[in-house]
Parts: structure tokens; C-alpha cells; sequence
């Protein structure tokens, strides 16, 4: 039985379509910072989650070409702002991500003028509510301050992609070391063959639940977001994990892949 957990976003479901009924897991949904910790506890032998704790924890490693990634813009990953972005001196980093909240500080680490002071905040609190001049949001709450609030905002991943030509990896299933992942790759692929192929349905079903114009959640989810790659994806978490790494907030290289399902690594 493999304790599989993944995140209570919409973002996650062409990923983990169907797995929530495969009487082969254990299924649950947490905000990524709680995922993290399962997997540390040794609650989660697998877990849909930031891509900076490949770099942070002992003999973790990705499943092979399975990502949330995005090429450019997108909507569920921003900071929004109160003034202009080089006059941010404080900003708020939402608790609930640690992947965007580390590639905001490898992005602004060579601001001109310096980064920024960062303000942790506490899981489940609200980054908007600090005393900062900006913040860092993700996941469905994004969406909705970007889209319903029209927010100024900045978006990382777009800068990302427009400094180095890479999609930015959000999150992957990540591999506690020893978990029995091999007799249960060929679910995950599956459950990505689902998801994928229904992204406008699922963004259409959680147009109302969200309040948001179910259109612009079929563009962000079939558009923006990423959740396939090939080679790209390996040269794109090196190249963040070095960049983390150099700022002191990762503390090992990327560890091997997981092969798919025929033992072939995934080229998209």
C-alpha cells in the first residue's frame, strides 16, 4: 500500500486524477508545507510538492517528467503588490509554498539596491495581512485576488522563463527514500493520461466553486500550466537548485529520477 498525498488545488488534479479511488493508496490532500512534513515524518512515501525539497532532504527524487510546471505567466504563483516591485522593502511569503517563496528570493537576491526583507509568516495565516509591501501568493487564493481583485502583481515564473529560456517546476512527485514506488509508477502515469486529457472539464467544474469565469481557469489550466516534460525538466531543477543552493537555501544537488513505467527515463 502506498500513502500517497497531493495538493487541495485545482492545479493538482491533472496529476492525480482518479488516484483518490485506487484501493491500492492511501489518498489524502494537504497544503505542500504539511506534505512536506508527512513526508519527513514518514506519514507519505510519496507526494505531490515543492520542488525545493528535492534539494532538501535526503535521497528524495522526482518521477521522471511528471510536473507542475509553467513556461511563462502563471496565475496561481504571484506577489502582488503595494508598490512598485524595486521599491519593495518588505514581503510577505505565504506559508503554503516553498518552492515559489525560494524562487522569489533567488530572482530578487541580485535586485538592484538589494532583495528585500522577507516576512515569514505563519502556516495557514494570511501573507496579505503583514506589515509588508508586498506578498506572495499561491495556489486558488492567487487566482482569485488576480483575477476578481485585479491586483498589480509580479509574476515569477514568467521572469524565470524570460531569464533563462526554462519552464520553472513548481512541484513534483517527490520519492521518500526506500518508498515502494516502482509497482505503482504506472498509476501516477495513468492518473496524468486522465488529468490531461480532462483539463477543461476540470477547470469547468471548479469555475463555480471558485467564483472565477470558467474560461480563464480553461486558459490557465490548459494554457499556463505545464504538466508533462522532457529533458527540460532535469535542466530546469538543476538550474534552480544551484541558484538555491549559492544562497544557501537548498542544501543538496538534484538526486536521480524515477524511471517510467518501461524503465526509460521520460522524454515528454
Amino acid at each position: 500500500m502506498l500513502r500517497l498525498g497531493s495538493v487541495p488545488y485545482l492545479v493538482g488534479r491533472p496529476l492525480d486524477l482518479g488516484l483518490e479511488d485506487d484501493a491500492a493508496l492511501t489518498y489524502e490532500r494537504r497544503v505542500p508545507a504539511r506534505l512536506v512534513a508527512g513526508l519527513r515524518g514518514d506519514e507519505l512515501d510519496v507526494a505531490l510538492v515543492s520542488a525545493i525539497e528535492l534539494f532538501r532532504q535526503p535521497g528524495a527524487r522526482p518521477v521522471a517528467g511528471l510536473a507542475v510546471a509553467g513556461r511563462g505567466e502563471v496565475d496561481s504563483v504571484q506577489v502582488f503588490l503595494r508598490r512598485p516591485l524595486s521599491e519593495v522593502r518588505r514581503l510577505a511569503l505565504d506559508p503554503s509554498s516553498r518552492a515559489a517563496a525560494t524562487l522569489v528570493r533567488v530572482l530578487l537576491a541580485e535586485r538592484e539596491g538589494g532583495p528585500p526583507e522577507y516576512v515569514e509568516v505563519p502556516l495557514e495565516a494570511d501573507p496579505r495581512e503583514a506589515d509588508a509591501d508586498a506578498w506572495l501568493r499561491i495556489g486558488d487564493k492567487a487566482l482569485e485576488e488576480a483575477w476578481c481583485e485585479e491586483l498589480p502583481h509580479w509574476n515569477p515564473s514568467a521572469t524565470w522563463t524570460a531569464e533563462t529560456g526554462l519552464p520553472f517546476v513548481f512541484a513534483t512527485w517527490l520519492v521518500r527514500s526506500g518508498a515502494p514506488i516502482d509497482a505503482h509508477l504506472g498509476r501516477l502515469h495513468a492518473a496524468a493520461e486522465r488529468g490531461i486529457a480532462a483539463r477543461t472539464e476540470l477547470a469547468e467544474a471548479a469555475a463555480p466553486e471558485l467564483g472565477l469565469p470558467a474560461e480563464r481557469l480553461v486558459h490557465y489550466l490548459a494554457q499556463q500550466c505545464v504538466f508533462r516534460l522532457g529533458d527540460e525538466m532535469e535542466r530546469a531543477l538543476r538550474l534552480y537548485g544551484e541558484r538555491a543552493r549559492a544562497l544557501g537555501l537548498a542544501s543538496q544537488a538534484l538526486g536521480t529520477s524515477v524511471a517510467t513505467p518501461d524503465g526509460a527515463p521520460c522524454r515528454g
